[in-house]
């Protein structure tokens, strides 16, 4: 295994890396680790144990821990979404939509949403209204309104969605159309 401590010597054998942009990780005279730091984990082994990764999920399900089950980045066949903050009656989302892709024509029982798009134009469907919005632009979504979220261009759509409401799940969502035939 090659040799990727940063910035430090005598370290040999050992693997850091780090899946968190700007949080860079630094070895001090390891020899044979892996260590590995994820937004919401950190794997410290020896590299001679590094495939008993199995059990520490197990342990983990065991202790009802959520990054037993799930990753912080939700991948989605249009893109991903991540949670950055959740609180009694709201979630903040961070979202990226792929070029060309779009999410579900759909509708929520629970929730109304805020989206704010930083990069790219989305064309968004609320109701019978569609209209581009574009970076520094936001929309918002009533609760129970039929909405969907396009990036018809070539670069990726980013933005921060702000749900609100007394149910947040993602199983609150009544699809009407969905390219990716999802139910």
């Amino acid at each position: 295994m090659a040799d990727f401590c940063s910035a430090v010597d005598n370290c040999t054998g050992t693997l850091l890396r780090s899946e968190i942009d700007g949080l860079e990780l630094v070895g001090i005279g390891l020899d044979d680790m892996v260590v590995i730091a994820m937004p919401d984990a950190v794997l410290v082994a020896p590299r001679a144990n590094s495939q008993r990764v199995s059990e520490a999920v197990m342990t983990l399900k065991a202790r009802s821990m959520k990054q037993a089950e799930t990753m912080p980045r939700d991948h989605r066949p249009w893109g991903w979404f991540e949670s950055l903050a959740i609180g009694n009656g709201f979630q903040v989302k961070r979202i990226l939509v792929k070029p060309g892709q779009a999410l579900s024509l759909q509708s929520h029982h629970h929730r109304a949403e805020h989206w704010i798009v930083v990069a790219g134009t989305a064309r968004v469907t609320i109701g019978e209204t569609v209209k581009l919005v574009t970076a520094n632009e936001s929309v918002y979504v009533p609760l129970g309104e039929v909405h969907r979220l396009e990036n018809p261009g070539k670069l990726p759509v980013e933005m921060i969605e702000v749900q609100t409401g007394h149910y947040l799940g993602e199983d609150d969502i009544v699809r009407y159309e969905d390219r990716y035939a999802r139910e």
